[in-house]
């Protein structure tokens, strides 16, 4: 399994951004998927998390009320949608997948790790 992180870029402040997770040759539908980030300097931390069954777990506090996490219909394909960026979320995105029911509490128990896609949010 190769996951693909993608849709970043250079973002001002306030604004929104769409990021998307596509595996290589399959679709992630019978995947758990989450979303991690990793500021310069910083540790990685767990963003979201969407489960097989399409539950929501937020890793991360600062991005509730900000970020979502969804499929697309055909369930090939999972977004984070990611509103009211500030320059704190300044990041290379991941995503990763594991084949577990619901969203781990470790972040070992996700198995594929995807590239990343950076995310800058400056004025």
């Amino acid at each position: 399994v190769q996951l693909q992180a993608s849709g970043g870029g250079l973002v001002q402040p306030g604004n929104s951004l769409r990021l998307s997770c596509a595996a290589s040759g399959f679709g992630l539908r019978y995947y758990t998927i989450g979303w991690f980030r990793q500021a310069p300097g910083k540790e990685r931390e767990g963003v979201l998390c969407i489960s097989r069954s399409d539950g929501r777990t937020y890793y991360a506090d600062s991005v509730k009320g900000r970020f979502t996490i969804s499929r697309d219909n055909a369930k090939i394909l999972v977004y984070l949608q990611m509103n009211s960026l500030e320059p704190e979320d300044t990041a290379v995105y991941y995503c990763a997948a594991t084949a577990l029911m619901l969203c781990p509490r470790s972040f070992t128990d996700y198995t594929y790790w995807g590239q990343g896609t950076l995310v800058t949010v400056s004025s």
